[in-house]
Order: structure tokens, then C-alpha cells, then sequence
């Protein structure tokens, strides 16, 4: 008696797969971040919100998260370094911190960026610079080893 094994080869099971699409690492974006004034806010007001979300905070500790399919977390492809870019409103409250956001899970991509599932601070770039280095300090973003200005 003769049996015939059939076997799919890996090229011939990766053309059944459904496509989900494009699979990458994690993408560099920009945002904004808006920093409340301790005497609107009893609490969060050492810690960056979004902007147009202002109860969301980014701690600095564990990455911001969103659900894709109703909101997510907001960027652009490009530098933004002003309210005026960011299309923010100028009469609404407190400042706005400028940075890159690091962007990861699932994303879906817009004409000018980017709505995704994960995203962490990686920089703060431009805005007050007292409030830069305040929060600098808070997210360890932007941060110079001592050491680094002693390396030959």
C-alpha cells in the first residue's frame, strides 16, 4: 500500500496567509504636550497631557495606549515646533511642550501622520525652557551623562 504525503511548502502557506499589513518596528513621530497649571489641576500637574484630551496624561513610566478604532495616540510625520503647527488654539489653556513620540503597536497611517496603539516620549525638543527642563527631568528625555563631556 502507497501513501502520498502533501506537503505545503513555506512560500505556498505565506501566500494563503490573509494579508494584515505592513509590519515595522517602532516609528519616530512628533507631538505636542500641554502642561497644566498647578492651580487649575489638584493632581497631574507635574505630568504632560494630551492636548485636545486634556484628563489623558503620559506617565513617564509606562508607554500612553489607545484604542485605534476610536481614538489612539495622535502624531505627526513631521517637526512640529509651534502652536501655529501643531493647529493648536491659541486662547485655550497652558503652555505646549514640542517633541518625538515613539510610536509602536498598531498604526494607522493619515496624510500628515499617525494614529496608534502605543507611544512613549523619547524627546522634548522645543517650548519654555525652564518648563523643557523641568520635564526633561520628569520623562529622562534629552539627558546628558555627566561623564559624556569627560569622554576623549
Amino acid at each position: 500500500m502507497w501513501f502520498t504525503t502533501v506537503s505545503i511548502s513555506d512560500n505556498e502557506l505565506a501566500r494563503r496567509l490573509k494579508h494584515e499589513g505592513l509590519r515595522v518596528g517602532e516609528i519616530i513621530a512628533y507631538r505636542a504636550w500641554q502642561v497644566i497649571n498647578p492651580r487649575w489641576s489638584r493632581n497631574g500637574h507635574d505630568r504632560l497631557h494630551s492636548v485636545f484630551i486634556r484628563d489623558y496624561v503620559w506617565h513617564p513610566d509606562e508607554p500612553a495606549s489607545g484604542d485605534v478604532q476610536t481614538h489612539g495616540i495622535y502624531s505627526f510625520r513631521r517637526v512640529i515646533r509651534s502652536m501655529a503647527e501643531y493647529g493648536y488654539d491659541p486662547c485655550a489653556d497652558g503652555p505646549l511642550l514640542f517633541g518625538k513620540v515613539k510610536i509602536w503597536g498598531e498604526v494607522v497611517e493619515h496624510e500628515v501622520g499617525y494614529r496608534s496603539q502605543f507611544g512613549k516620549i523619547v524627546s522634548l525638543d522645543y517650548g519654555d525652557p525652564k518648563l523643557l527642563d523641568k520635564f526633561r527631568k520628569i520623562y529622562r528625555v534629552n539627558q546628558v551623562s555627566e561623564h559624556a563631556g569627560n569622554a576623549r
